[in-house]
C-alpha cells in the first residue's frame, strides 16, 4: 500500500511501485515486438492464407496472438509505458509481411526465418540480463520470456522447413529484415 507523507509520495515509494529501468525495457520493446509480429503474420494472411501455406501461418500467427496478449496484460502489470511507435510498427510489420508474401511462399517463409532468428537471439540476451540481475525476482517472467523464445524457434525452424532458404535473394532479403528488426529493437528499448 502506498503510503503519504504530508500528500507527497517518498521516492522510494513511487519506485516501489515501478518496475526497474531493465524490465521497463524489456516490456516496451517485448511488447512492441509481439504487436509487430502478428502484423506481419496478418499482411502473410491477407495474401497467401488461401494457399497451401495459409494453415501454417496462422499457427504461427495464433501463437503471436498469445504472446502480444501476455505483454499486452505485462505492460499494465508493470505501468510500463508503450513504444510511442506503435502505429509505425503497425503499419511496418503489415507492410513487410504482406509484401514477402507477393514475393511468394518461400520468400513469407524467409521473411519468418530472418525476424525470428533475430528474436530468438534478443529473448536469449534478455534472459542472460535477467538472470544476472541480483534485484530480479519475477520467476514467471522468466518462464514467459524462455517459452516464447522457443515458440520463436519453432517459428524460425517452420520457415526453414517451408523453403525459406529457396526464396529468391534469400540472403539479401534475410540480410535487410534482420537489421531492420535489430533496429526496431534499439529504438523500442528507449522510445
Amino acid at each position: 500500500m502506498l503510503q503519504i507523507t504530508r500528500g507527497v509520495h517518498t521516492g522510494r515509494e513511487l519506485l516501489a511501485q515501478r518496475c526497474s529501468k531493465l524490465i521497463d525495457s524489456v516490456i516496451r520493446v517485448d511488447h512492441a515486438g509481439e504487436l509487430g509480429a502478428n502484423q506481419i503474420y496478418r499482411g502473410q494472411m491477407a495474401i497467401l492464407g488461401h494457399t497451401k501455406a495459409g494453415k501454417t501461418i496462422q499457427h504461427m500467427w495464433e501463437q503471436e496472438k498469445a504472446h502480444k496478449e501476455e505483454f499486452d496484460r505485462l505492460i499494465n502489470k508493470y505501468r510500463v509505458r508503450p513504444t510511442a511507435l506503435l502505429p509505425f510498427w503497425n503499419v511496418a510489420g503489415f507492410a513487410l509481411g504482406a509484401g514477402t508474401a507477393l514475393l511468394g511462399e518461400k520468400a513469407a517463409m524467409a521473411c519468418t526465418v530472418a525476424v525470428e532468428s533475430v528474436i530468438v537471439e534478443h529473448y536469449n540476451d534478455q534472459l542472460r540480463k535477467l538472470m544476472d540481475d541480483p534485484t530480479f525476482t519475477d520467476k514467471e517472467l522468466l518462464d514467459k520470456i524462455q517459452r516464447f523464445r522457443d515458440e520463436e524457434q519453432e517459428h524460425h525452424d517452420t520457415g526453414l522447413e517451408h523453403g525459406a532458404e529457396q526464396a529468391p535473394f534469400y540472403r539479401a532479403l534475410t540480410d535487410v529484415i534482420k537489421f531492420g528488426c535489430r533496429t526496431a529493437i534499439k529504438i523500442a528499448e528507449k522510445v
